[in-house]
């Protein structure tokens, strides 16, 4: 099983590549995804999170799990004025989590695993989860939201736990 980079590794902060059609190759990345997804305690994960720099990405916020959205090139199309606050965390950066506050529902428009675009809105966790997964693809996480004291000190917190494993 792949397993997740560490933060600050540099595939984390840049701009991840589209993806040109659905391939073979792109069938098993995601599902490599999954079940990396699946075996932590998540909803989410992107590509460049086991160091694929692809705009590939898949989300599952549902009760039972095996409900994955598979999507390359998402974009958010609309968000809603309404925020929702959640604490985010991201195994790029174990150990440690920040409430984020984000729309509290999307339209996405994302290429799905028959090769089809598609748009979906979504709302409450997944909304969440799909935006902090395409902040991933863009070179972001979620601490880029914190203010610089507040991301210096998660970071070192983050440090620590590490250096303890």
């Amino acid at each position: 099983m792949k397993t997740c980079l560490s933060y600050p590794h540099p595939i984390l902060k840049s701009i991840a590549t589209p993806v040109a059609a659905i391939t073979p190759e792109v069938q098993a990345i995601w599902a490599d995804m999954v079940e990396v997804m699946d075996a932590m305690p998540g909803y989410g994960l992107a590509a460049p999170q086991i160091g694929v720099s692809l705009r590939l990405a898949v989300v599952d916020c549902s009760d039972t799990r095996g409900q994955a959205i598979l999507m390359a090139n998402p974009e958010v199309l609309h968000a809603s004025f309404q925020m929702r606050e959640h604490e985010e965390a991201s195994p790029n950066l174990p150990g440690v989590s920040a409430v984020i506050s984000r729309p509290r529902a999307v339209t996405v428009r994302y290429l799905n695993a028959d090769g089809v675009v598609e748009d979906r809105e979504m709302v409450n966790l997944w909304a969440t989860s799909v935006q902090h997964q395409i902040d991933h693809l863009n070179g972001k996480l979620y601490i880029d939201h914190l203010s610089p004291l507040k991301r210096k000190m998660l970071v070192a917190k983050a440090d620590k736990i590490r250096r303890r494993v």
